[in-house]
């Protein structure tokens, strides 16, 4: 093997884990979206959860930073600079 031929595997394989990578941020951020507007909108249904648990102020808080960090997991997946 050459070092022309490692190089290019090394190029070719960090594509690859970055394609992986990227796909991993897009559905976690989704999920993690998903998951903060909920917590959100949670006290607009009539769930057994709220009647246990009722919502205040910190599930909206926390779904806030839920929506803020799966919008970063999709920028980041979008940006896809895993390597420096």
């Amino acid at each position: 093997m050459t070092v022309k031929s490692n190089e290019e595997y090394e190029r070719q394989r960090n594509k690859q884990v970055a394609g992986m990578r990227s796909v991993l941020d897009y559905a976690m951020g989704v999920v993690i979206i998903f998951l903060g507007v909920f917590l959100i909108v949670r006290q607009q249904f009539d769930l057994a959860l709220n009647k246990r648990f009722p919502p205040d102020t910190i599930d909206i808080l926390l779904g806030a930073l839920f929506v803020i960090y799966g919008s970063w997991r999709i920028y980041r997946g979008y940006k896809k600079k895993y390597f420096k």
